[in-house]
């Protein structure tokens, strides 16, 4: 007979086992999309994937709703990047929705519209989409847009004034770049736009508030400003290369690094996304490593691009927040593993330990059958 003990002991650990095979089963979906979440964390365009159908698995509207609302926004651009997101996902859309869509991008690509929008960017030295970067890049490149800023933040400098310096130093780094585009036949362009942009996005107060005062920093640095104040003091942008040569003299290149390469990836991102896709990583970002992260998701996951950013704003570059509910579903899932292999050993060890009793009494009562027989034999009346 096993002892009640025993017995008691096998029970709850059959009872734990039971418990934490329930528990297991009921978070591991959890615990395993934290963990390949967690995986990913250095990996742009895998978390963004996975977050993303999560996101989708939870509400497979959500889509939809964001074309219609960018269609109503005025903003075709992030409704075609929604339909792109929705074919990569495997998400149905209704076909009179996409031919919307389509008419509105359509519409937008118009020779007339393009026509207006490159104007605009070529006098107003503001962008927000491809046509409107062209005119401002072209302002830039014939050096009147930087020359505009770089004298009229110049003179606020110089008259002791309010200045951008975030402008101001983009503008004169900006002068340095487009000289630097004409004598490499171009291969510079994408830092140069991307300089524009960046301006641009300060302009328009688009710039995350954690990347301006970085970049504001780093445009500081790269500003001689004594003589900067002696080039704008008799600058003018009615004498453009004259007042471009002296600008580009207070620029310091050694200086200058970190802020080429924002700017570097920034035209990654605007190559891959198109420039609202850049503008709307530059108001997320907090700093150059979440624009690098851009880039890296934009290089993966092209016109999609815009659409992720907007379902996980800056979530869609690096874990948040939530790192920390993610970390909690694996604790919980190793507690349970712990629980279970506790309650196995648990259950293993009495099962031995019955085991063990019952050979032990089995071989006490073949001895006392032993010792009984010859005492039998030497009992019974010899015939």
């Amino acid at each position: 007979m096993i002892s009640k003990r025993i017995k008691l002991g096998i029970s709850l650990a059959l009872a734990g086992l039971a418990v934490s095979a329930a528990v297991g089963a009921a978070i591991w979906p959890h615990a395993y999309g934290a963990g390949a979440i967690i995986v990913a964390q250095d990996e742009p365009a895998r978390l963004s994937e996975l977050q993303i159908a999560s996101v989708l698995q939870n509400d497979p509207a959500r889509i939809v709703r964001n074309i219609e609302d960018a269609l109503a926004a005025g903003d075709p651009d992030l409704a075609e990047s929604f339909v792109a997101l929705a074919q990569d996902h495997r998400v149905a859309l209704d076909e009179a929705l996409i031919q919307r869509v389509s008419d509105a991008v359509a519409a937008e690509k118009a020779p007339g519209s393009v026509a207006k929008r490159f104007a605009s960017g070529l006098v107003t030295g503001q962008a927000d989409d491809v046509a409107s970067l062209s005119g401002t890049v072209a302002g830039d490149l014939f050096v009147f847009g930087d020359i505009r800023d770089a004298v009229r933040e110049g003179k606020h400098l110089v008259m002791g004034e309010e200045t951008d310096r975030l402008v101001l130093g983009l503008a004169t780094a900006g002068l340095a770049v487009t000289a630097a585009t004409y004598a490499s036949v171009g291969t510079a362009a994408p830092v140069r736009a991307g300089l524009t942009l960046v301006k641009d996005a300060r302009k328009v107060g688009r710039l995350g508030e954690g990347l301006a005062a970085w970049a504001g920093r780093s445009a500081r640095e790269v500003v001689d400003a004594p003589l900067l104040q002696q080039a704008v003091a008799s600058g003018s942008v009615l004498r453009p290369g004259q007042t471009a040569t002296a600008i580009r003299a207070a620029f310091r290149a050694e200086k200058a690094g970190a802020l080429v390469r924002l700017a570097k990836d920034v035209g990654r991102v605007t190559e891959k996304a198109g420039t609202r896709g850049a503008l709307d990583s530059l108001k997320l970002a907090e700093g150059p490593k979440d624009i690098a992260r851009a880039a890296r998701l934009a290089e993966a996951k092209g016109g999609q691009t815009r659409a992720i950013l907007k379902l996980l704003g800056r979530g869609a570059l690096l874990l948040t927040a939530g790192a920390f509910n993610l970390a909690l579903w694996l604790f919980g899932a190793l507690m349970t593993l712990l629980s279970f292999v506790a309650s196995l050993k648990a259950m293993a060890e009495r099962s031995t330990q019955a085991w063990l009793d019952r050979s032990k009494r089995r071989r006490l009562r073949q001895m006392q059958a032993a010792a009984v027989r010859p005492e039998l034999a030497a009992a019974a009346p010899c015939g």
